[in-house]
């Protein structure tokens, strides 16, 4: 999981200048370790270096990846330290885990010191800035992703960084329609909101910081959490079907939506999705809106929620309107959200091929959920994925489909016992997933139910947001020749963690050490492949929108490798090989002409060509000019759809019995796995109810069927000893 800031108290990666701190401004104090820190330290690299999976000695090469991870987590675009600031602290780049080990936590503060000091200086000179405004006709652009970038070497580069990104700021609320005194007022107070924070920062908070870039330098699943995040987690988890249903996340100082829960307000108003960004707060339907660009992750959270049936007002950018599109303003009533919402849903989709006509049942599922307690309880009717997509596939073999499609875009997983048993209603008995722990030990687990739930056609649908439990299915259900596989590869998250109560392991009778994630096995597929880092490779690849550099597995730069053990035994249920060459053939015929799938690969194009191009224009005409291109884009798209310009207008879809629900949805994966910047893109596509990659997975399926009903010899590799009767 890639933590960013927000994990800590602080998410000051934003903005800075090299200006002296002046009268008016005060000084960050100077925070140092506590003796429980120092402690927990010492502990915590103990735990780590004697169980986790990856066996990391404390030594000086794990000193220096650790201090470079460090500085990384401060400052990522380098908008802070000067060259400087980094030379200061370089010769202790090797000594930080010798020094942790002696229980001396002084460099690292003093690090995190310097940086809390410059942040309120940059800011301060943001400020400053305000005074005398820009000129908006000038020719010059701002780099906006300055990660892989040379720390600056004076402060004069650093504050000409500053002031071009201030000019930004700028900008973009003019272009947004806000007048000249507007625009100081909302970023004055931004910037001074930014250097309070500074000051409140606590020792904990810098702890927190430098131990997740310890964690993470061994390995991106592994992380800390201080005695009072613990606890915070804790109630978060409590209170996450509370409030408006939107899981929140920090990119690019946007408070953006990662994920909308189903059955939840945000998702039930239909008036926001995933990618959106909330720029500001209001509490009741006209009470006065909050500015939060720029806030920490968590003030956000704690101005959104409230008491339940209270209102709360959404300043949102949308995803598709450029950070210089226009606002709209979102009123929520904040519920408690139904379970029963988020539980798997189906439809029935119709396929006219000539005279020739299919049904597909698709099951969507966000998560691999279990009342893992009533299940302990002996509960009978506990809830849990697979008894709900059971009862589900008997609704769709009532409703006689001809295939079915599983639809686990954006499911992060969930528990590995219910991606087994979901396994076991497509196959008869035997291995779904193999597991390798720290010593190497191999331990295979199984589906025992003899018999299945659906004997057909089989389809997956996968995005890269498919992680963990998910890619155990699909990989097993490819392995077995169950089903096809279609859509992105997925995720590549294979590793198998534990949390670790560190005050629990010191007997402490309080919380004061905090907790540790730890990455304690990893996932072998039953063909002695591994889903780790390679993720699932769909049988049918349909565009990329993610950029695998810069999201999922391989996007970390210590992640586990792709590796390979000895195959379990197992009997394949079918052979797909021969079937796939003539899918892809037809499929790749159909979408040459379908515009929504033009539409997608053009918006992937135009998205790898901004992030590769990295730089936005300052000059306001530029900008208003491909803004108003952007937009009568999308509008002549909806002028072509409404026209009824599109291949898929044979789709027709159906509930599959009263009260089951037909809602097709793409639901968000688990918070922290994702990068959103990619889903933007995607979300350009997903357009009044339309989704290109479903309907195409559901053709495919539907061609499968027809494929099989009229080739007798690939009907029996598929399903051997057994024909399918032709239509």
């Amino acid at each position: 999981m890639k933590l960013k800031l927000l994990w800590i108290v602080i998410a000051l990666a934003t903005a800075a200048q090299g200006a002296s701190l002046d009268a008016g401004t005060p000084y960050p104090a100077e925070l140092k370790p506590v003796q429980q820190e120092a402690q927990a330290a010492h502990l915590a690299a103990e735990l780590l270096a004697r169980y986790h999976y990856k066996g990391m000695p404390l030594d000086n090469a794990l000193s220096e990846k650790i201090f470079d991870r460090y500085l990384k987590s401060l400052d990522p675009e380098k908008l802070f330290f000067v060259q400087a600031d980094v030379d200061r602290f370089s010769g202790e780049r090797s000594k930080l885990g010798d020094a942790m080990l002696k229980e001396d936590l002084s460099v690292p503060f003093a690090i995190f010191n310097r940086y809390e000091y410059r942040a309120a200086e940059r800011f301060a000179y943001a400020r400053t800035l305000l005074k005398n405004g820009f000129d908006f006709e000038q020719d010059e652009s701002y780099q906006y992703a300055r990660e892989k970038e040379a720390w600056p070497k004076t402060e004069a580069e650093i504050s000409e960084l500053w002031r071009k990104r201030v000019k930004n700021d700028w900008l973009r609320l003019k272009l947004a329609g806000k007048s000249d005194k507007s625009i100081v007022e909302i970023l004055d107070k931004r910037y001074d909101n930014y250097l309070k924070r500074i000051v409140r920062v606590k020792s904990e908070d810098a702890f927190q910081t430098f131990m997740n870039a310890y964690t993470m330098a061994i390995e991106p699943h592994t992380n800390y959490m201080g005695p009072r995040a613990a606890e915070e987690f804790d109630i978060s988890m409590r209170l996450s079907l509370v409030g408006v249903g939107a899981v929140l996340a920090d990119l690019d100082d946007y408070t953006t939506i990662r994920e909308l829960v189903p059955g939840g307000p945000a998702s039930l108003s239909g008036q926001l999705k995933v990618g959106d960004r909330i720029v500001g707060v209001g509490q009741g339907a006209s009470g006065g809106v909050t500015d939060v660009l720029g806030w920490r992750l968590d003030d956000t959270v704690a101005l959104i929620r409230g008491a339940s049936d209270s209102v709360v007002l959404l300043d949102v950018l949308p995803a598709d309107a450029g950070p210089d599109g226009k606002h709209k303003l979102v009123s929520l009533i904040r519920k408690t959200i139904s379970l029963e919402e988020q539980a798997a849903k189906a439809s029935v989709r119709s396929i006219v091929d000539g005279k020739a006509t299919r049904r597909i049942g698709v099951i969507s599922l966000s998560a691999f959920y279990e009342d893992f307690a009533a299940r302990q309880k002996g509960v009978k009717d506990y809830k849990s994925a697979t008894r709900d997509v059971a009862r589900l596939l008997d609704q769709l073999k009532k409703e006689k489909v001809d295939s079915v499609l599983i639809d686990l875009r954006n499911n992060g997983g969930g528990s590995l016992v219910e991606a087994i048993e979901l396994t076991g209603l497509f196959i008869d008995k035997g291995p779904v997933v193999q597991q390798r722990s720290a010593s190497g030990e191999i331990s295979v687990e199984s589906d025992t139910q003899a018999g299945v739930a659906w004997d057909g056609p089989l389809g997956v649908l996968i995005n890269r947001s498919s992680a963990s439990a998910s890619e155990i299915f699909a990989a097993a259900i490819q392995d077995y020749g169950r089903g096809l596989i279609i859509g992105e590869p997925s995720f590549g998250k294979g590793t198998v963690q534990t949390m670790i109560d560190i005050d629990r392991v010191a007997n402490n009778s309080k919380p004061q050490f905090g907790e540790l994630k730890m990455t304690i096995a990893q996932f072998f597929r039953i063909d002695g492949g591994t889903t780790q880092l390679r993720g699932v490779k769909p049988d049918i690849l349909f565009p990329a929108v993610s950029d695998a550099e810069a999201f999922g597995e391989s996007s970390f730069d210590n992640a586990l490798p792709w590796t390979q053990i000895k195959a379990a035994d197992y009997t394949p249920a079918g052979d797909l090989k021969g079937v796939v060459p003539v899918l892809l053939t037809l499929h790749e015929a159909r979408v040459k002409k379908d515009k929504d799938f033009q539409y997608l690969q053009e918006d992937i194009a135009e998205f790898k060509l901004q992030r590769q191009k990295n730089l936005v224009s300052l000059n306001e005409a530029a900008r208003r000019k491909e803004r108003d291109a952007q937009e009568a884009r999308l509008k002549s798209r909806e002028s072509q759809r409404e026209n009824g310009n599109s291949t898929h207008d044979d789709v027709a879809g159906k509930e599959p019995g009263p009260g089951e629900g037909s809602q097709l949805r793409d639901d968000g994966l688990q918070a922290g796995e994702r990068n959103l910047a990619h889903e933007l893109a995607a979300e350009k596509v997903r357009k009044n109810a339309k989704d290109i990659l479903l309907n195409e997975a559901v053709h495919i399926l539907s061609d499968e069927v027809g494929v099989l009903k009229t080739d007798a010899r690939l009907a029996a590799s598929v399903k051997p000893g057994s024909l399918l009767m032709p239509e």
